[in-house]
């Protein structure tokens, strides 16, 4: 696996989920397309297409673990925040060998990069509260985020 790859599909789910969202098409058709239309060398193809597929199959259960910590309705959420709080979420709940800190990190990077001004913020305080019940064995050490 090439370093760092992870993190590229990350980005690109992160854009053909927020294209999903916003269109309601069918993520293999958004996938095929992306891939096509963006460089996806050096980037984590399989991981991609993973969290591209499954987090739509998963929307319900993902959703139902973050809508307790919103201060507003899921639909008024940023889209792009939405997107990257279900990503964030699918990772802490299917994938235990990524550290929490990891999946943490790696929505607040993609907030900066894609979200609000402070959107992070929001992302990090939601994810924070998801983990504390999804990985609360794993956590018990680490100390709240800012």
């Amino acid at each position: 696996m090439v370093k760092g790859s992870r993190h590229k599909a990350r980005r690109a789910a992160i854009q053909a989920l927020y294209q999903w969202q916003l269109t309601e098409q069918d993520p293999g058709d958004i996938e095929n397309h992306f891939i096509r239309e963006h460089g996806m060398e050096k980037v984590d193809v399989a991981y991609f297409h993973e969290l591209v597929r499954d987090i739509p199959l998963h929307l319900h259960e993902l959703d139902d673990h973050i809508t307790p910590h919103l201060d507003r309705p899921l639909n008024e959420v940023d889209p792009v925040e939405r997107a990257i709080l279900r990503l964030g979420t699918y990772e802490l709940e299917f994938h235990p060998e990524i550290p929490c800190k990891v999946i943490l990190n790696e929505a607040v990077e993609l907030a900066k990069t894609f979200g609000a001004e402070h959107g992070h913020k929001y992302v990090n305080a939601i994810l924070d509260k998801v983990a504390a019940r999804l990985r609360a064995s794993e956590i018990g050490g680490l100390s709240p985020a800012p």
